[in-house]
């Protein structure tokens, strides 16, 4: 039975403002034989019988975050931290995500600094806002900016950086096939972005330094 996709949030709707009709997982399982046979494979053979199947649940998978609210992971702030007012820097997130143009995997690092504004969120919730973003068909330029409007808008710290490293097999496994070459992609706003200093010291930092 068909049902009505109804993403997460906005984001994930930025160039569908109409309902999508989900199709059901019998006509997705039948999509993906189609392809089996359009690479010139028979699907109806042994090792293929269960693929569609398979395909169809690792999809719900790579994908889950087309059906989770990041915002639901920051509601909680804690304002007991001692006073503390430095930077809170996670470094090292690792993640993984698609290309929506191929639809290839991109794999990558993020790192997130924010200055705290009167509390602090769980660590592990930073990690949980970048694979929510993660886990839809991205730009790494996208996931980049959606990570860092969902936490400025709903932490409102006073300075927010966001660094992504990954590397696109959309590079090195089609088209020009030059492995190792990484994408770095940085966002930053409130302290970070008017003073070059702080950006300066976000990136010694998460290079492993400390000032």
């Amino acid at each position: 039975m068909d049902a009505i996709l109804k993403p997460a949030d906005k984001t994930a709707a930025r160039k569908a403002p109409h309902e999508l009709v989900r199709p059901s997982r019998e006509e997705a399982e039948a999509a993906v034989r189609t392809l089996l046979a359009y690479l010139g494979d028979d699907p109806e053979r042994e090792g293929l019988l269960d693929t569609p199947k398979r395909v169809v649940k690792s999809y719900s998978e790579l994908y889950a975050g087309y059906f989770e609210d990041p915002v639901e992971h920051l509601k909680r702030t804690f304002e007991d931290v001692g006073g503390y007012e430095d930077m809170v820097l996670v470094r090292g997130i690792p993640f993984h995500s698609h290309c929506e143009h191929h639809m290839l995997p991109f794999i990558g690092t993020a790192h997130i600094a924010y200055y705290p504004n009167g509390g602090v969120v769980g660590l592990s919730k930073l990690a949980r806002v970048v694979d929510i973003y993660a886990n839809r068909l991205q730009t790494q330029e996208n996931l980049t900016s959606q990570i860092v409007s969902t936490i400025d808008e709903h932490l409102q710290p006073r300075g927010l950086a966001v660094m992504l490293e990954a590397e696109h097999q959309c590079m090195t496994m089609r088209g020009v096939q030059k492995a190792g070459v990484s994408t770095i992609t940085t966002q930053f706003t409130g302290v970070f972005r008017d003073d070059p200093a702080e950006q300066a010291r976000f990136l010694t930092l998460i290079r492993g330094g400390a000032r």
